[in-house]
Protein backbone atom coordinates (compact mmCIF):
# COMPACT_ATOMS: atom_id res chain seq x y z
CA UNK A 1 0.00 0.00 0.00
CA UNK A 2 1.40 3.18 -0.94
CA UNK A 3 2.31 6.22 1.84
CA UNK A 4 -0.70 8.11 0.95
CA UNK A 5 -3.56 4.88 -0.66
CA UNK A 6 -6.45 4.98 1.32
CA UNK A 7 -6.57 1.67 3.33
CA UNK A 8 -10.46 1.44 4.24
CA UNK A 9 -13.13 4.15 4.68
CA UNK A 10 -13.39 6.63 7.62
CA UNK A 11 -15.41 6.02 10.12
CA UNK A 12 -18.34 8.37 10.37
CA UNK A 13 -17.96 10.17 13.84
CA UNK A 14 -17.82 14.24 14.60
CA UNK A 15 -14.55 15.76 13.17
CA UNK A 16 -14.04 17.17 15.89
CA UNK A 17 -11.94 15.55 18.32
CA UNK A 18 -12.09 18.56 20.81
CA UNK A 19 -15.18 17.70 22.63
CA UNK A 20 -17.39 20.31 24.56
CA UNK A 21 -16.48 19.01 28.07
CA UNK A 22 -13.04 19.06 28.09
CA UNK A 23 -10.86 15.96 29.24
CA UNK A 24 -8.37 15.60 31.55
CA UNK A 25 -5.58 15.98 29.96
CA UNK A 26 -7.38 19.47 28.41
CA UNK A 27 -7.79 20.67 31.71
CA UNK A 28 -4.65 20.02 33.62
CA UNK A 29 -3.06 21.63 30.85
CA UNK A 30 -5.80 25.19 31.53
CA UNK A 31 -4.77 24.77 35.12
CA UNK A 32 -8.44 23.75 36.52
CA UNK A 33 -8.32 21.94 39.29
CA UNK A 34 -7.82 17.61 38.50
CA UNK A 35 -9.25 14.73 40.44
CA UNK A 36 -5.15 13.57 39.58
CA UNK A 37 -2.67 14.39 36.76
CA UNK A 38 -3.29 12.87 33.53
CA UNK A 39 -1.02 10.34 32.46
CA UNK A 40 0.22 9.70 29.46
CA UNK A 41 4.19 8.35 28.27
CA UNK A 42 6.47 9.83 25.38
CA UNK A 43 7.09 7.04 23.02
CA UNK A 44 4.35 4.64 24.19
CA UNK A 45 3.00 4.36 20.84
CA UNK A 46 5.43 1.48 20.30
CA UNK A 47 8.71 0.77 21.41
CA UNK A 48 8.03 -1.27 24.63
CA UNK A 49 4.88 -3.02 23.30
CA UNK A 50 5.32 -6.88 21.72
CA UNK A 51 2.07 -5.82 19.77
CA UNK A 52 4.08 -2.89 18.27
CA UNK A 53 6.94 -5.38 17.33
CA UNK A 54 4.45 -7.68 15.90
CA UNK A 55 2.55 -5.48 13.81
CA UNK A 56 5.76 -3.76 12.48
CA UNK A 57 7.32 -6.88 11.31
CA UNK A 58 8.40 -6.25 7.92
CA UNK A 59 7.21 -3.05 7.49
CA UNK A 60 9.77 0.54 7.51
CA UNK A 61 9.61 3.02 9.90
CA UNK A 62 8.41 5.79 7.82
CA UNK A 63 6.44 3.44 6.02
CA UNK A 64 4.55 2.55 8.64
CA UNK A 65 4.07 6.59 9.96
CA UNK A 66 2.34 6.84 6.59
CA UNK A 67 0.12 3.94 6.42
CA UNK A 68 -3.13 4.59 8.33
CA UNK A 69 -4.17 1.08 9.26
CA UNK A 70 -0.86 0.73 11.36
CA UNK A 71 -0.55 4.20 12.44
CA UNK A 72 -4.09 4.08 14.14
CA UNK A 73 -3.72 0.52 15.65
CA UNK A 74 -0.41 1.67 16.89
CA UNK A 75 -1.58 4.75 18.37
CA UNK A 76 -4.17 2.93 20.10
CA UNK A 77 -2.50 0.08 21.47
CA UNK A 78 -0.72 1.53 24.69
CA UNK A 79 -4.64 3.57 25.43
CA UNK A 80 -6.18 -0.07 25.11
CA UNK A 81 -3.14 -1.48 27.61
CA UNK A 82 -2.47 1.24 30.14
CA UNK A 83 -5.27 3.14 30.25
CA UNK A 84 -3.07 6.25 29.57
CA UNK A 85 -5.43 9.49 29.78
CA UNK A 86 -4.47 10.58 26.01
CA UNK A 87 -3.09 9.21 22.65
CA UNK A 88 0.05 10.40 21.34
CA UNK A 89 0.03 10.32 17.12
CA UNK A 90 2.32 7.51 15.80
CA UNK A 91 4.67 9.29 13.32
CA UNK A 92 8.00 10.53 13.19
CA UNK A 93 10.05 14.19 13.46
CA UNK A 94 11.56 13.49 9.94
CA UNK A 95 7.97 12.58 8.91
CA UNK A 96 6.86 15.75 7.30
CA UNK A 97 9.91 16.28 5.55
CA UNK A 98 10.01 13.31 3.72
CA UNK A 99 6.80 13.95 2.60
CA UNK A 100 7.63 16.91 1.49
CA UNK A 101 9.95 15.30 -0.93
CA UNK A 102 14.06 15.52 0.84
CA UNK A 103 15.51 12.65 0.73
CA UNK A 104 15.91 11.07 4.18
CA UNK A 105 15.55 7.49 5.75
CA UNK A 106 15.62 5.69 8.68
CA UNK A 107 18.35 3.67 9.47
CA UNK A 108 17.73 0.64 11.70
CA UNK A 109 20.36 1.80 15.00
CA UNK A 110 21.35 4.63 13.49
CA UNK A 111 18.53 7.06 13.21
CA UNK A 112 17.79 9.67 10.69
CA UNK A 113 19.89 9.53 7.54
CA UNK A 114 19.99 12.50 4.65
CA UNK A 115 21.32 11.76 1.50
CA UNK A 116 22.31 15.65 0.51
CA UNK A 117 22.89 17.43 3.75
CA UNK A 118 21.86 21.15 4.17
CA UNK A 119 24.73 23.59 4.65
CA UNK A 120 24.61 26.38 1.85
CA UNK A 121 22.34 29.36 1.34
CA UNK A 122 21.96 27.42 -2.10
CA UNK A 123 20.74 24.28 -0.43
CA UNK A 124 18.39 25.83 1.54
CA UNK A 125 16.91 27.85 -1.58
CA UNK A 126 16.55 24.41 -3.23
CA UNK A 127 14.35 22.90 -0.39
CA UNK A 128 10.65 21.77 -1.13
CA UNK A 129 8.13 22.96 1.10
CA UNK A 130 5.01 20.91 2.54
CA UNK A 131 1.27 21.33 1.76
CA UNK A 132 -1.77 19.85 3.58
CA UNK A 133 -2.05 17.80 -0.04
CA UNK A 134 1.03 16.07 0.15
CA UNK A 135 -0.41 14.42 3.18
CA UNK A 136 -3.85 12.87 3.12
CA UNK A 137 -2.59 9.86 5.28
CA UNK A 138 -2.07 12.16 8.27
CA UNK A 139 -5.51 13.31 8.16
CA UNK A 140 -7.01 10.01 7.56
CA UNK A 141 -5.10 8.67 10.11
CA UNK A 142 -5.96 11.26 12.83
CA UNK A 143 -9.89 11.23 11.43
CA UNK A 144 -10.11 7.37 12.21
CA UNK A 145 -8.36 7.88 15.66
CA UNK A 146 -10.65 10.36 16.30
CA UNK A 147 -13.39 8.29 16.18
CA UNK A 148 -11.62 4.97 17.56
CA UNK A 149 -10.50 7.18 20.68
CA UNK A 150 -13.99 7.70 21.82
CA UNK A 151 -13.27 11.22 23.55
CA UNK A 152 -9.57 9.94 25.30
CA UNK A 153 -7.44 13.44 23.33
CA UNK A 154 -5.08 12.71 21.07
CA UNK A 155 -2.09 14.62 20.53
CA UNK A 156 0.00 15.52 17.92
CA UNK A 157 3.13 16.22 17.83
CA UNK A 158 6.20 17.44 15.33
CA UNK A 159 9.68 17.94 15.42
CA UNK A 160 11.04 22.00 16.31
CA UNK A 161 12.65 23.86 13.37
CA UNK A 162 15.91 23.59 15.73
CA UNK A 163 16.01 19.74 15.84
CA UNK A 164 15.15 19.49 12.33
CA UNK A 165 17.77 21.61 11.22
CA UNK A 166 20.35 19.50 13.23
CA UNK A 167 19.38 16.37 10.88
CA UNK A 168 19.83 18.32 7.85
CA UNK A 169 23.01 19.77 8.29
CA UNK A 170 24.72 17.08 10.23
CA UNK A 171 23.35 14.75 7.70
CA UNK A 172 21.84 12.06 10.87
CA UNK A 173 22.25 11.82 14.47
CA UNK A 174 25.02 13.97 15.80
CA UNK A 175 26.49 14.19 19.67
CA UNK A 176 28.15 17.50 19.25
CA UNK A 177 26.02 19.06 16.54
CA UNK A 178 29.60 20.93 15.30
CA UNK A 179 28.36 21.70 11.73
CA UNK A 180 25.08 22.95 13.37
CA UNK A 181 26.34 25.70 15.48
CA UNK A 182 29.52 26.21 13.17
CA UNK A 183 26.50 27.29 10.57
CA UNK A 184 24.42 29.41 13.05
CA UNK A 185 26.99 31.27 13.71
CA UNK A 186 29.35 31.59 10.77
CA UNK A 187 26.17 32.09 8.32
CA UNK A 188 23.29 33.76 10.65
CA UNK A 189 21.09 34.50 7.30
CA UNK A 190 21.14 30.88 5.62
CA UNK A 191 20.48 30.03 9.15
CA UNK A 192 17.39 31.88 10.01
CA UNK A 193 16.10 31.16 5.98
CA UNK A 194 15.73 27.32 6.51
CA UNK A 195 14.74 27.58 10.15
CA UNK A 196 11.98 29.67 8.88
CA UNK A 197 11.53 27.18 5.82
CA UNK A 198 11.71 24.34 8.46
CA UNK A 199 9.26 26.13 10.77
CA UNK A 200 6.77 26.49 7.51
CA UNK A 201 7.29 22.23 7.80
CA UNK A 202 6.26 22.02 11.19
CA UNK A 203 3.41 24.46 11.20
CA UNK A 204 1.94 22.79 8.59
CA UNK A 205 2.18 19.21 9.62
CA UNK A 206 0.66 20.70 13.14
CA UNK A 207 -2.40 22.00 11.31
CA UNK A 208 -2.81 18.92 9.62
CA UNK A 209 -3.43 17.11 12.43
CA UNK A 210 -5.66 19.70 14.26
CA UNK A 211 -8.20 20.49 11.78
CA UNK A 212 -8.76 16.63 11.84
CA UNK A 213 -9.29 16.89 15.15
CA UNK A 214 -6.27 16.68 17.31
CA UNK A 215 -6.93 17.30 20.83
CA UNK A 216 -3.73 18.67 21.77
CA UNK A 217 0.21 18.97 20.23
CA UNK A 218 3.21 18.76 21.65
CA UNK A 219 6.74 20.24 19.51
CA UNK A 220 9.16 18.01 20.14
CA UNK A 221 12.81 20.23 20.29
CA UNK A 222 15.18 17.38 21.11
CA UNK A 223 18.66 18.86 21.00
CA UNK A 224 17.99 22.39 22.01
CA UNK A 225 19.27 21.59 25.11
CA UNK A 226 23.12 21.28 23.63
CA UNK A 227 22.43 24.88 23.32
CA UNK A 228 22.91 27.96 25.80
CA UNK A 229 19.97 30.65 26.15
CA UNK A 230 21.80 33.36 24.65
CA UNK A 231 21.88 30.95 21.75
CA UNK A 232 18.22 29.85 22.10
CA UNK A 233 17.33 32.51 22.44
CA UNK A 234 18.85 34.70 19.36
CA UNK A 235 18.74 31.46 16.63
CA UNK A 236 15.72 29.16 17.56
CA UNK A 237 12.94 31.06 19.75
CA UNK A 238 12.18 33.08 17.13
CA UNK A 239 11.33 29.77 14.87
CA UNK A 240 9.61 28.00 17.66
CA UNK A 241 7.45 31.31 18.08
CA UNK A 242 6.65 31.23 14.54
CA UNK A 243 5.33 27.53 15.14
CA UNK A 244 3.59 28.34 17.73
CA UNK A 245 1.81 31.11 16.56
CA UNK A 246 0.67 29.68 13.54
CA UNK A 247 -1.45 27.07 15.35
CA UNK A 248 -2.90 30.13 17.76
CA UNK A 249 -6.15 29.92 16.23
CA UNK A 250 -6.60 26.10 17.70
CA UNK A 251 -7.31 26.80 21.79
CA UNK A 252 -5.88 23.82 22.67
CA UNK A 253 -3.12 22.69 25.01
CA UNK A 254 0.15 23.22 23.06
CA UNK A 255 3.13 21.66 24.82
CA UNK A 256 6.77 22.18 24.33
CA UNK A 257 9.56 19.92 25.17
CA UNK A 258 13.21 19.49 24.84
CA UNK A 259 16.03 17.13 26.46
CA UNK A 260 18.15 18.69 29.00
CA UNK A 261 16.48 21.72 28.71
CA UNK A 262 16.66 22.73 32.23
CA UNK A 263 18.28 26.22 31.88
CA UNK A 264 16.15 27.42 28.99
CA UNK A 265 12.97 25.93 30.72
CA UNK A 266 11.56 30.00 30.68
CA UNK A 267 12.40 30.53 26.86
CA UNK A 268 11.00 27.68 25.95
CA UNK A 269 7.59 28.96 27.68
CA UNK A 270 8.05 31.95 25.62
CA UNK A 271 7.89 30.44 22.55
CA UNK A 272 4.38 29.92 23.30
CA UNK A 273 3.82 26.99 24.92
CA UNK A 274 0.59 26.73 27.32
CA UNK A 275 2.27 23.52 28.54
CA UNK A 276 6.51 22.87 29.06
CA UNK A 277 7.69 19.52 29.25
CA UNK A 278 10.92 18.85 31.84
CA UNK A 279 12.96 16.10 32.02
CA UNK A 280 13.90 14.13 34.80
CA UNK A 281 16.95 16.60 35.40
CA UNK A 282 15.37 19.56 36.80
CA UNK A 283 12.83 18.47 39.88
CA UNK A 284 9.01 19.93 38.72
CA UNK A 285 8.78 22.46 41.69
CA UNK A 286 11.93 24.18 40.48
CA UNK A 287 10.92 23.58 37.48
CA UNK A 288 7.98 25.74 37.99
CA UNK A 289 10.00 27.81 39.86
CA UNK A 290 11.81 28.70 36.54
CA UNK A 291 9.31 28.99 34.46
CA UNK A 292 7.67 31.74 36.58
CA UNK A 293 3.90 29.44 37.73
CA UNK A 294 2.17 30.99 34.89
CA UNK A 295 2.01 27.42 32.69
CA UNK A 296 1.32 23.55 33.74
CA UNK A 297 4.15 21.28 33.68
CA UNK A 298 4.63 18.13 31.88
CA UNK A 299 6.86 14.98 32.93
CA UNK A 300 9.45 13.64 34.57
CA UNK A 301 10.15 10.68 35.39
CA UNK A 302 13.42 9.16 34.67
CA UNK A 303 12.78 6.38 31.75
CA UNK A 304 15.53 4.36 33.44
CA UNK A 305 13.87 3.84 36.43
CA UNK A 306 11.12 1.66 35.30
CA UNK A 307 13.77 -0.79 35.29
CA UNK A 308 14.11 -0.60 39.01
CA UNK A 309 11.84 -1.84 41.50
CA UNK A 310 8.64 -1.39 42.17
CA UNK A 311 8.49 0.25 45.60
CA UNK A 312 11.73 2.68 43.96
CA UNK A 313 9.15 3.54 41.32
CA UNK A 314 5.97 3.92 43.56
CA UNK A 315 8.83 6.49 45.79
CA UNK A 316 9.60 8.74 42.58
CA UNK A 317 5.53 8.82 41.04
CA UNK A 318 4.68 9.89 44.57
CA UNK A 319 7.56 12.79 44.59
CA UNK A 320 6.71 13.99 40.96
CA UNK A 321 3.23 14.45 42.00
CA UNK A 322 3.64 16.00 44.97
CA UNK A 323 6.21 18.47 43.23
CA UNK A 324 4.16 19.18 40.29
CA UNK A 325 1.19 20.55 42.51
CA UNK A 326 3.22 23.57 42.92
CA UNK A 327 3.21 24.60 39.12
CA UNK A 328 -0.63 25.67 37.97
CA UNK A 329 -1.07 22.43 36.49
CA UNK A 330 0.98 18.90 35.74
CA UNK A 331 0.61 16.04 33.12
CA UNK A 332 2.63 13.17 34.46
CA UNK A 333 4.49 11.52 31.65
CA UNK A 334 8.61 10.46 31.78
CA UNK A 335 11.16 12.82 31.23
CA UNK A 336 11.82 11.57 27.82
CA UNK A 337 10.48 8.35 26.00
CA UNK A 338 9.76 4.82 26.99
CA UNK A 339 12.80 2.62 26.45
CA UNK A 340 12.69 -0.08 24.01
CA UNK A 341 12.91 -2.94 27.03
CA UNK A 342 10.72 -1.83 29.61
CA UNK A 343 8.44 -4.14 30.90
CA UNK A 344 4.69 -2.78 29.82
CA UNK A 345 3.23 -4.15 33.10
CA UNK A 346 5.29 -1.39 34.85
CA UNK A 347 4.46 1.36 33.27
CA UNK A 348 0.49 -0.10 33.74
CA UNK A 349 1.02 0.05 37.07
CA UNK A 350 2.53 3.46 37.17
CA UNK A 351 -1.13 4.84 35.26
CA UNK A 352 -3.12 2.98 38.16
CA UNK A 353 -0.85 4.44 40.81
CA UNK A 354 -1.22 8.29 39.66
CA UNK A 355 -4.69 7.47 39.10
CA UNK A 356 -5.01 6.58 42.63
CA UNK A 357 -3.57 9.82 43.84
Amino acid sequence: MSATENSSPTPACSPDGRDPAPSLLVRAARGEQVAHPPVWFMRQAGRSLPEYRALRVGTGMLESCRTPDLVTEITLQPVRRHGVDAAIFFSDIVVPLQAAGIDIEIVAGVGPVVASPVRSAADVEAMPRLSAEQIPDITESVQRLVCELDGVPLIGFAGAPYTLASYLIEGGPSKDHARTKALMHSDPATWHRLLSTLADISATFLLTQLAAGASAVQLFDSWAGGLSEADYRAFVLPHSQDVFAAIADYDVPKIHFGVGTGELLAAMRDAGASVVGVDWRTPLDEAARRIGGTVAVQGNLDPALLFADWHVVEREVRRIVSEGRRAPGHIFNLGHGVLPDTDPEMLTRVVELVHSL
